[in-house]
């Protein structure tokens, strides 16, 4: 079984970068199931119900999230009617929505798990203590665990993944931005990556443009952070899990552009964000 997943998308050229290359993408890895990490994907903070289901149309089986899930309210209503959409399953009982998604069309099954961390993020239960429940709760069901860690500490994350070793297929790390090149299968068969980077303007910082977050750091002063819309990249990782043994067999990045890159204020950025400036003189 071959799994595609990508990392955080970040607004409209995120969503515009899984529409063009996912399809092409699916078939180039032969992938069996693909799961996005939403987080970012309405305007750069958080999801809606829109972009949600766009993103589900352009081929998602899964969506996660994490630290933003709920910064637009309507997403609430949605979550609880649409299993396949995940927030961190280590929110306290009550919140809206699961943490855990169980495909039985794969084989073996697959069992997709969301979790936040806790290492300057906001307060949530201990994921630690929380997944290992998760998977106890789960043992006879005989999945291939799937986890995307959405954590800010790669230091939260390795220690994740070596507690997890050889229980679960794959921990992949999201909500940093930036791709890690420390791809690897640990010795019980663990595949795992600190984080595979994000879905959508890469002539930025972080997604965000270039010349507001500069100036925030110059003066701490507020500041409007709008999406980029240059070098525009698809970053996830694939991974192939052994069906017999549910434990990973390879793992490979993901970084595919979807166009150049440009500067902010060109044309050729105007036309990937869909509006028009003047030609310079």
């Amino acid at each position: 079984m071959r799994i595609l997943f990508i990392g955080d998308v970040v607004g409209r050229p995120g969503r515009l970068a899984v529409r063009e290359l996912l399809p092409r993408l699916r078939q180039t890895w032969r992938a069996d199931f693909v799961i996005i990490n939403g987080e970012n994907a309405a305007g750069g903070a958080g999801l809606t119900a829109k972009t949600a289901e766009e993103l589900f149309a352009a081929g998602a089986d899964v969506i996660t999230t994490g630290d933003h899930i709920w910064d637009h309210k309507e997403i609430a209503a949605y979550i609880q009617r649409e299993p396949r959409l995940l927030r961190p399953l280590n929110y306290p009982p009550g919140a809206p929505g699961e943490g855990l998604y169980v495909a039985r069309n794969t084989v073996p099954p697959l069992a997709v798990i969301n979790l936040q961390g806790r290492v300057f993020m906001p307060e949530l239960d201990n994921p630690f203590l929380v997944v290992e429940r998760e998977l106890e709760r789960h043992r006879g069901l005989e999945a291939a665990v799937f986890i995307d860690f959405h954590a800010e500490a790669t230091s939260e994350k390795i220690a994740m993944a070596r507690m997890l070793d050889g229980r679960v297929a794959a921990l992949i790390g999201t909500h940093t931005h930036v791709q890690t090149a420390d791809e690897q299968i640990f010795p019980g068969g663990t595949a795992y990556l600190t984080d595979a980077g994000f879905t959508g303007p890469h002539e930025s910082v972080i997604g965000r443009k270039i010349q507001p977050i500069i100036e925030r750091f110059r003066t701490n002063l507020p500041r409007r952070f709008d999406v980029a819309s240059g070098g525009v990249l698809l970053q996830g990782a694939v991974v192939e899990i052994d069906s017999a043994t549910r434990r990973a067999t390879a793992i490979r990045r993901v970084s595919e552009p979807l166009m150049p890159f440009f500067s902010e204020g060109s044309p050729e950025a105007a036309a990937a964000r869909g509006t028009r400036v003047e030609p310079r003189r």
